[in-house]
């Protein structure tokens, strides 16, 4: 059985003509495409041809935690009538967003897939921390999703000249990125914010106290997700989202939101910093040196421009953090691919001479 782009279930999923084409040599076999909605120990809801359905991921759950299947995927799942049902395997992902578990491993953790936008949700009841925005848009940059920061509970800011400060200062970090100050509580930006997602998949990403169920739940139309107050002496509050959940927006498109990130760690994200700062990069083309670090060295076009004003030092400090973070990260994981590589190797050695052992045994 074939499922047309245009299938009237899937389509306002995000099914295409794309996704119809890579799972056709599943539905050769039998097999049913559906869009995970949720992962949740061991099992997954999906939304197939036939509406929501539970499998078990069994076999989709390797030791690599950036190839479990996740919210957003598009999967192949068994027909109806077995029992139980599995996931059979999921489409190759268009976009993964991709964080690192801990600061001192060198696994990554895969948060969503098939993203259009990053959604990034950055409270104004607490002060402004400029340099987490640039750390979530490296992320975003690098996950091949288009970012959008929308500074939530703008109310709070009733002056519009303050507000339009905040707004330009989050601009400065967030060069070729919309910023939208929106409030759930009175809808300003919203209607704005509900155009510009429209249409594809996008991700809500942020700290806990974000306001990040109230703004699914003014997107969705419905108090979809559970929402609590937040601590008034420094704006952080509880998780209120547990697990990744996909929905379907009434104006079209598809919303994916997740728990609270109290982490939000690189994971081999060198293009997506350098997208961040821009400017830098572009000011680092005309070095002296083409290997310039930037610190010392005569002819440093990034130093002139802190120099006269154009650069301020925030920046340039927050990309040189950034820039050693993942450089860690990159020398962590390659140190432990090389650890496997000698683990396997070893471990095959084993297994060919005792293999050897037997033969000889064999013919002895």
């Amino acid at each position: 059985m074939s499922y047309r782009s245009d299938h009237p279930v899937l389509a306002p999923y995000g099914w295409d003509s794309h996704w119809a084409a890579a799972f056709a040599p599943f539905a050769e076999r039998g097999l049913v495409p559906g869009r995970v909605l949720r992962v949740d120990r061991g099992r997954c809801d999906l939304l197939t041809p036939e509406g929501t359905v539970h499998a078990d991921t069994e076999y989709v759950v390797p030791r690599d935690p950036l190839k479990v299947i996740c919210t957003g995927d598009w999967a192949a799942v068994d027909p109806a009538g077995r029992d139980p049902r599995y996931v059979q395997a999921y489409l190759p992902r268009r976009t993964a967003f991709v964080r690192s578990i801990s600061s001192k491993r060198s696994e990554g953790q895969i948060l969503a897939a098939n993203v259009d936008q990053a959604v990034i949700a950055v409270s104004l009841a607490a002060e402004l921390d400029l340099g987490r925005i640039e750390r979530f848009l490296a992320l975003a940059w690098e996950s091949g999703a288009q970012p959008l920061v929308v500074l939530t509970k703008a109310d709070l800011v009733p002056d519009p000249v303050t507000l339009s400060y905040l707004v330009a200062d989050v601009e400065t970090a967030a060069p070729g990125v919309q910023v939208l100050p929106v409030s759930a509580h009175d809808g300003a930006g919203t209607d704005v914010l509900r155009a510009v997602v429209a249409g594809g998949t996008c991700v809500l990403l942020g700290q806990s106290g974000a306001g990040k169920s109230t703004l699914a739940n003014a997107l969705l139309g419905a108090e979809a997700m559970a929402v609590q107050a937040v601590r008034d002496i420094d704006g952080k509050g509880r998780h209120t989202t547990t697990t990744r959940n996909l929905f379907a927006l009434p104006g079209g498109g598809v919303l994916i939101d997740t728990p609270g990130l109290r982490g939000v760690g690189l994971y081999d994200a060198q293009s997506g910093v350098g997208q961040v700062f821009a400017e830098i990069q572009e000011l680092a083309r005309d070095c002296r040196f083409q290997d310039c670090a930037h610190t010392v060295e005569p002819g440093c076009a990034v130093l002139a421009a802190l120099d006269d004003g154009t650069l301020h030092q925030r920046r340039l400090d927050s990309y040189r953090k950034l820039l050693r973070e993942n450089q860690r990260l990159a020398a962590r994981t390659d140190a432990r691919l090389r650890e496997e590589m000698r683990r396997v190797w070893k471990q095959r050695g084993a297994q060919g001479r005792a293999a050897l052992e037997a033969k000889r045994g064999r013919f002895s």
